[in-house]
């Protein structure tokens, strides 16, 4: 730990703060200090992060709230001869990775789509920031019959470097899977992104909302016709990074559970038959997507009374039970905070993940007032609704060191966040090119706090102790990511339209 007790954190946090809101370049945004959960605050900024991700030529208006980000990537895809400009990048470097970036498209999409209406006034944000990377999306899909792009930038070059999206000078290698490098993983993820999107456009873009789910149809068949892990056929361009670890039948599970609810053809329940989905699950993240399956499926079970689709709801309770601390099934760790903890890499990409299950999941059973038990356990849909507002609730502040996690909201918030656009200082303030080991010695070792805030953006977060050292060099715990945020955007509108009913 940095500091060595909660006064001096608390001193020493209202002190930073100060400075910061000084000093810092943070675009056209206020920060608020956290009292009691601010809801509202917390989704605003949660979806204003993704402004700060953005690959390609920025809007020049009021449609860019982060000032301190330009233009990037104008290049990407001309080494192939093609257009693979815009998306987002996957974290605090400056490479775009289609597997977790669609799924966070599809998690903003389900969000959009479960919480539309307790959005309100943020629903046109999220919409946009779903648009920027289908469209990508789109792009990657149509360039070239027979590929699928799945990446641009060499990973293993830009991870060597510490340089702004604005200056990168590493090579923007486009990667692809094609029926003789089959990628069923990433195609999977792909078509779910594309199906989810669609139905988040169907009524405010017709056009646009058919162009998705055609080519959702199109990518998720060469992802059955053509099988295989992306891992095998790109091997170091996308591991360890982002391998495909759980290999690709839930993938193609969660494909095909987007494609039905968006199209409630035969076809998909037939293959989602044949395919099976018997796993036990007790994670959902951008590489394990059942139990995220099981939960969308069971929505037919509970919502639609369709009896053929209560394994799936039996699936998802088994999973739930696997979460809840007080279910005898229970697998999962808790931090003495009440933080649930999966793993020591990013922690809370699996909390927010998880997070939007049990909201998602307590939103179907209120429905139709259902319970189910784990064990002895009775399970209500107040059981998983407080389950998941402990942890989100833990995420804006109300943990041992009562510190936010969601930089830029609250008055104690990671201030040395893994990330190279808000480390070093943006071409307004620094013209001159920050080249690929300019940025180390000056910016990247610096103790200083970040001199770009970028707000909303939620860090791997504390380790199994509830500790945080916020130090930049500490990835684990101190970088953000696209697939954190776009899984908690669902329950923050959650609970931000319950708190203004």
């Amino acid at each position: 730990m940095a500091m060595s007790s909660t006064s001096a954190l608390s001193f020493f946090s209202l002190f930073i703060y100060v400075l910061i809101s000084l000093h810092s370049s943070i675009g056209n945004v206020q920060l608020v200090h956290a009292g009691n959960p601010d809801y509202r605050d917390a989704l605003a900024k949660s979806i204003l992060f993704f402004q700060g991700q953005r690959s390609g030529r920025l809007p020049s208006d009021a449609a860019q709230q982060i000032t301190w980000r330009s233009n990037s990537g104008l290049s990407d895809g001309l080494l192939a001869q093609v257009d693979l400009t815009g998306g987002y990048y996957d974290a605090g470097d400056n490479v775009k990775f289609n597997l977790p970036m669609a799924f966070t498209t599809t998690m903003l999409s389900w969000g959009a789509l479960e919480y539309g209406k307790k959005l309100g006034p943020q629903l046109a944000s999220t919409r946009e920031a779903i648009r920027w990377s289908a469209t990508y999306l789109l792009k990657c899909a149509r360039a070239k019959p027979g590929r699928l792009y799945v990446g641009v930038g060499d990973p293993n070059a830009d991870h060597k470097c510490w340089e702004r999206p604005e200056d990168m000078d590493t090579p923007r290698t486009a990667y692809w899977v094609s029926p003789s490098n089959p990628g069923s993983d990433v195609a999977g993820e792909t078509a779910a992104a594309l199906a989810a999107a669609s139905m988040v456009f169907r009524k405010v873009d017709s056009k646009y909302s058919r162009l998705l789910l055609s080519t959702a149809k199109k990518v998720f068949q060469f992802a059955i016709q053509y099988r295989g892990a992306y891992s095998d056929s790109l091997g170091s361009a996308v591991c360890p990074f982002y391998c495909s670890y759980s290999g690709y039948k839930d993938e193609l599970v969660w494909g095909a559970a987007w494609l039905l609810r968006a199209t409630n053809d035969d076809f998909y329940s037939n293959f989602l038959n044949s395919i099976g989905g018997d796993d036990s699950p007790d994670i959902f993240s951008w590489d394990n997507k059942f139990a995220g399956a099981y939960v969308l499926l069971s929505r037919k079970a509970l919502l639609s009374n369709d009896k053929k689709f209560d394994s799936y709801k039996q699936q998802a309770e088994q999973f739930m039970c696997r979460i809840l601390p007080n279910s005898p099934s229970s697998s999962t760790q808790y931090t003495q905070g009440g933080l649930i903890y999966k793993l020591p890499g990013s922690n809370l990409q699996y909390v927010t993940s998880i997070t939007f299950l049990l909201t998602t999941y307590s939103k179907y059973m209120s429905s139709k007032k259902h319970t189910f038990n784990c064990g002895n356990l009775v399970v209500t849909p107040t059981t998983l609704k407080s389950l998941a507002k402990r942890q989100v609730d833990y995420i804006l502040g109300e943990n041992p060191l009562k510190m936010s996690y969601m930089v830029g909201y609250g008055p104690y918030y990671p201030k040395r966040i893994h990330h190279r656009g808000s480390s070093l200082p943006s071409l307004a303030s620094h013209p001159q090119s920050i080249g690929c080991n300019g940025g180390f010695q000056p910016f990247f070792y610096s103790s200083n706090p970040n001199p770009n805030i970028l707000v909303g953006a939620v860090v791997g977060g504390p380790n199994q102790n509830d500790g945080f050292p916020d130090d930049r060099a500490d990835y684990s715990h101190s970088e953000p990511a696209t697939y954190i945020n776009g899984a908690l955007v669902g329950p923050l509108a959650y609970f931000a339209g319950i708190k203004s009913q």
